[in-house]
């Protein structure tokens, strides 16, 4: 278990706080500016995409570092490597110039279907030595390491024989691949399969963890689902506090990507996490419960996103 205070964080930078660079915030920030230390943004929104939203993208990136976020490797998938998908990736990475690229342990899916959601791997060896395979030759091709982030799952496979922080823990010392640490997917996937989310933070290599993402889901019953429209409940800031007791800082990024706020409301959702830094931990109501079954949030930024 890792609990100096002192980590290395594979060379990278802590960017300080950020959040998820979206179209209905480009006007508000060309005018005043981006008020965060920096954005994330979805891959796929600009593969290919030379319009207002690139135009904004460039303007913004000249003052404000950003990191590239993808839905697509589709990393745990029986299907070929999608080369078409990481060329564009690739000539994107060297148009924009981002401190790193992340993506998920998921697979997005089969026979050339993409789902547009990130589907859940067996936590096997098997799985991870196809896993770490096919990483390495994306890193390979990249020219740089992955930072891969823990999904929200919904389902178990029974033949699992691996805890989903043993799989990453693996992962990163076969590969060399860094830790995008979501807490809520901890909090989400704890509550869904009855585990300890702070067992998680035990076991995870918090040297490898280069990013946090913090998010709201939402109780549909008996599960919470990560749909990212709301504000960050009281636990996973709890596991944030946790976090920062364990590590001198990580990049944080607030995620909201569905009943977006006005910008600076979501700003004041993102300085909570300075507040939660200097001890102070918000209390928020319980989850809102929905009329009508939640979607996943992977869908709503595919589709909606930026």
């Amino acid at each position: 278990m890792a609990t100096s205070t002192k980590l290395s964080r594979m060379g990278y930078p802590n960017l300080g706080y950020g959040v998820g660079l979206r179209n209905k915030h480009l006007k508000h920030i060309l005018s005043h500016g981006a008020g965060v230390d920096w954005f994330e943004i979805i891959s796929e929104n600009f593969i290919g995409n030379y319009g207002y939203a690139r135009y904004a993208l460039d303007s913004i990136r000249e003052r404000t570092p950003l990191v590239m976020h993808g839905v697509s490797l589709s990393i745990g998938s029986t299907d070929p490597l999608n080369m078409t998908y990481l060329k564009q990736l690739k000539a994107l990475a060297a148009e924009l110039s981002p401190v790193w690229i992340s993506d998920h342990l998921c697979w997005t899916g089969v026979s050339g279907i993409n789902s547009h959601d990130l589907l859940p791997l067996p936590l096997t060896e098997e799985a991870l030595y196809h896993v770490a395979t096919r990483l390495n030759i994306v890193q390979d091709y990249l020219g740089q390491p992955i930072i891969l982030e823990n999904p929200s799952t919904y389902l178990e496979f029974t033949h699992s024989t691996l805890p989903e922080w043993t799989f990453l823990a693996e992962l990163t010392q076969q590969t060399g691949c860094g830790l995008l640490l979501d807490l809520n997917n901890i909090y989400v996937s704890s509550h869904n399969h009855g585990y300890d989310p702070f067992d998680y933070l035990k076991a995870i290599p918090l040297d490898k963890v280069v990013q946090i993402h913090l998010a709201g889901p939402t109780y549909h019953a008996p599960y919470l689902i990560d749909t990212h429209d709301q504000p960050v409940p009281t636990i996973v800031w709890q596991l944030y506090a946790r976090l920062i007791e364990l590590t001198d800082g990580v990049s944080t990024l607030l995620e909201w990507d569905s009943n977006i706020p006005s910008y600076p409301e979501l700003l004041k959702e993102l300085y909570k996490a300075k507040m939660v830094r200097d001890g102070h931990i918000p209390d928020h109501s319980p989850l809102l419960i929905p009329s009508s079954p939640p979607v996943s949030t992977p869908l709503n930024y595919q589709l909606g996103g930026v």
